[in-house]
């Protein structure tokens, strides 16, 4: 009897202990209806990764984020978080798409020629190794068999912002616990929105016409090969999800000044413009893959701040599609689902582009095509943009969270939550919310 006693025990404090390492906040949004949990509850805030960098593993069962004291594991089953390296230099980059490995970069801060070191992780075990040494520039990307490493380089690193709070010559991940600051004065001498201020940067940035690089590190080899060499601004690499030898990469500065959007070949040849603006003020940006890597996807405005779609580019055919964004609903970020059938957007604040009254919701879209009417098809259909609409849902009410800190939705692999930054409590912690209600 005493032993089945102590059983019932032994089962009801190994119980209390599991229940105590998951997180302690979960509730329902009273807006939405959806349960959102929070991952993290670091002091200091927490981080997950940029929009489009992956950060699950191959199997969809971890996910890795930043934290104050290095990098961290959480195992999206019971959302419980994991140290898996320690050191607070340390720069999370990305996980690999076929290998358990968090690829991260470490700089020595007794080094003034400025290499970083490349490590990668094992995200079960935690034993570490060295991948390479790039002498200059930053990694932005690994394809998608884990063979070459994908990066920029700037021949001047200068600051966005003059009191430094923002690089220009860095990847756009680059901003992990902290919010981006901008600040400058219009024509007239008054302060500019953060908005505006923004695009007063970004544009001195772009006129300085500093060299840039694209290039690639083999793994195995060590080898750099530049693939473009540029004095315009070149910025958001990312290879291709399934391809291992295509890159997307966009040339930054104001959207309305520049054709953003670019793909080409490590080899160096292919390289294609995906979206030529054909309107004044028209901009394209925010660019990313569909998880089968067959579509890029983009925010476009025709003309900025006025008319908003997510539009498509099917690398194989050159077919468009374009869903229509209304004003509040339009994002900062979108994403695609894993199952391809929805996507999600993190909204925005008054002051930014869409000036949105009511956009601070994470929202999931279902699109919807629009018909030829009567089933009349005009005979180039096959040749013109394919539009459709979105069909919104809110997920998450955001409206006590400042939008400087972006929030950077991700699906996870089974596509039931939502993963999210988020300031609405004070620190920027990581997030989840359930698909469905």
């Amino acid at each position: 009897m005493k032993s089945a006693i102590m059983l019932i025990t032994l089962a009801a404090l190994a119980w209390t202990g599991a229940a105590f390492a998951k997180p302690v906040r979960q509730w329902t949004d009273a807006t939405t209806g959806h349960r959102i949990v929070q991952i993290t509850h670091e002091p200091a805030g927490a981080a997950s990764l940029y929009f489009h960098q992956n950060s699950y593993t191959p199997q969809g069962d971890k996910m890795v984020i930043s934290t104050p004291d290095g990098i961290s594991v959480v195992t999206l089953a019971d959302w419980s978080v994991t140290p898996l390296v320690k050191g607070r230099d340390l720069q999370l980059l990305f996980t690999g798409r076929r290998t358990r490995s968090a690829y991260y970069a470490s700089r020595r801060r007794d080094d003034a020629g400025g290499a970083t070191t490349i490590f990668a992780a094992d995200i079960d075990s935690g034993r570490t190794r060295r991948i390479a040494t790039v002498a200059k520039g930053s990694i932005g990307s690994i394809n998608a068999d884990e063979s070459l490493l994908l990066g920029q380089w700037a021949a001047s690193d200068r600051p966005l912002q003059p009191d430094g709070t923002k690089k220009g010559g860095e990847p756009e991940i680059k901003q992990q616990f902290g919010q981006a600051n901008y600040a400058a004065t219009g024509p007239d001498g008054q302060p500019l929105t953060f908005a505006e201020a923004k695009e007063v940067r970004l544009n001195e940035r772009l006129e300085a016409k500093i060299p840039m690089e694209i290039f690639t590190i083999d793994i195995r080899t060590g080898e750099r090969k530049v693939v473009v060499a540029s004095t315009d601004w070149l910025n958001h690499v990312q290879f291709s999800p399934t391809d291992p030898g295509l890159i997307m990469y966009c040339h930054e500065g104001p959207w309305h000044k520049v054709d953003r959007i670019w793909t080409i070949r490590t080899d160096g040849t292919g390289k294609q413009l995906v979206h030529k603006r054909f309107m004044n003020m028209e901009i394209a940006g925010h660019e990313f893959f569909s998880p089968d890597g067959k579509w890029i996807w983009y925010d476009l405005q025709t003309p900025r701040g006025e008319v908003f779609w997510l539009a498509g580019y099917e690398l194989a055919t050159g077919r468009r599609r374009w869903y229509h964004v209304d004003r509040d609903m339009w994002s900062v970020h979108y994403n695609q689902a894993p199952d391809l059938a929805h996507f999600s957007g993190d909204g925005g604040d008054a002051e930014m582009v869409a000036h949105a009254p009511d956009g601070k919701y994470l929202y999931r879209f279902t699109p919807r095509d629009i018909p030829d009417v009567a089933g009349i098809h005009a005979d180039n259909a096959a040749d013109l943009v394919a539009p459709g609409t979105f069909e919104a849902e809110k997920i998450v009410d955001m409206r006590r969270h400042d939008y400087r800190l972006e929030p950077n939705i991700t699906f996870t692999p089974d596509g039931q939550w939502m993963v999210f930054r988020s300031n609405m409590d004070g620190s920027n912690q990581v997030y989840a919310v359930k698909v469905t209600k």
